[in-house]
């Protein structure tokens, strides 16, 4: 497996800002996924990063732990060798997501009416070998039923009842739009009302397409492009509450979960790459395309919302997302929380992103 023409090599000499970051959060969070890959190693990913390259730098990960500032950045500097990523088209892109923390009830109240629903047993996981002819390709999950697969019910089917008397209420929030940006988001942590910290985290999906409330709003003429954010959003809502499920029913799509353990605090739910993700490190990228674990030192200038100056940092790839296409496109994890929303909610920038490719491979980039 050849390095696609995609990567240019560089120096860690040609990365802004690469001697100013500190390096040993993403040390650590590398080390986590050190730890993960002896027990289900990683698929490399369509660019070339073939996963056994990784092995040496694993090894030695797992043996160090306490190292200083200077001694992380060099273990990076040994084991890799910075590649520019080059976009498809137009410049690389970074958004930002989080996880929420919202007050839930373990039972419906007359404040707390809007559950988290678990997987339904009729869920069914669905490729080209099961696949009804006729079902759109891009479904990857169906209802089964007496007649064979159908395409599983959407959000407004669920959210008017389809899925009722199933049993399959993990927990009830007090607000619909609350729900609707943990589905977005994939996880959340639920501060329930008898005093316990529990956690959702994604389990599968009704299957259809994501539709976002901002391009909705923004096609209506409701907000302007250039400014819909999440918090663009939830004002909108606000202010509209009579127009909540005709915006959040064009999106089709609905998540389910599962629960998870709240092992430590300061760190996020394990994700795609079945390690916790780590706040401001740990980065969403196209699974298709890149290999988890891989360190990514990504520039955006203009990016200032997780501390006021330009964001230039080492992350490792951890997650990926249905909306995170391409080889220069990355989700950046914010943090648990209101403070960690408020970040995540307003990113959207031009990035730089150069992939930390092992050495052994490094002779192989075009």
């Amino acid at each position: 497996m050849s390095l696609s023409p995609l990567f240019i090599e560089k120096s860690f000499d040609d990365l802004p800002g690469w001697g100013d970051d500190d390096p040993l959060p993403a040390f650590a969070a590398f080390r986590r996924c050190a730890f993960h890959v002896p027990v289900k190693p990683y698929r490399s990913g369509a660019l070339g990063v073939d996963f056994g390259a990784f092995t040496v730098a694993y090894a030695e990960a797992r043996g160090a732990s306490q190292l200083t500032r200077e001694e992380a950045r060099a273990f990076f500097e040994r084991h890799f060798v910075p590649m520019l990523v080059r976009p498809e088209s137009g410049a690389g892109l970074v958004t930002g997501f989080y996880e929420p923390q919202v007050e839930a009830s373990p039972v419906r109240t007359e404040r707390f009416v809007v559950p988290l629903l678990s997987r339904p047993a009729d869920l069914v996981d669905v490729d080209d070998a099961n696949r009804p002819d006729g079902m759109d390709p891009y479904l990857a999950f169906a209802r089964w039923t007496a007649d064979g697969l159908a395409e599983y019910f959407d959000r407004g089917a669920i959210e008017r009842g389809a899925l009722e008397g199933q049993g399959l209420e993990i927990a009830w929030l007090a607000d619909k739009v609350d729900a609707f940006f943990i589905h977005v988001q994939g996880a959340a942590r639920l501060a329930m009302t008898d005093g316990r910290l529990r956690r959702v985290t994604y389990a599968a999906k009704s299957g259809q397409r994501f539709t976002g409330p901002g391009k909705v709003l923004s096609e209506l003429g409701e907000i302007p492009l250039a400014q819909v954010t999440m918090q663009s959003i939830r004002a909108w809502f606000k202010a509209h509450p009579q127009r909540i499920d005709e915006i959040l029913w064009q999106n089709r799509s609905y998540i389910f979960f599962r629960e998870a353990d709240v092992e430590d605090a300061a760190l996020g739910p394990i994700a795609a790459a079945k390690v916790p993700l780590t706040p401001g490190r740990s980065v969403a990228v196209d699974r298709l395309l890149h290999t988890f674990g891989t360190p990514f030192y990504i520039d955006a200038p203009t990016l200032t919302a997780f501390e006021k100056r330009p964001f230039r940092r080492l992350m490792i790839a951890q997650d990926t997302g249905s909306a995170i296409t391409g080889p220069a496109r990355g989700d950046l994890f914010a943090g648990s929380g209101d403070a960690a929303g408020e970040i995540a909610g307003v990113v959207r920038n031009a990035a730089d992103f150069y992939a930390l490719v092992p050495r052994a491979l490094a002779g192989g980039a075009k």
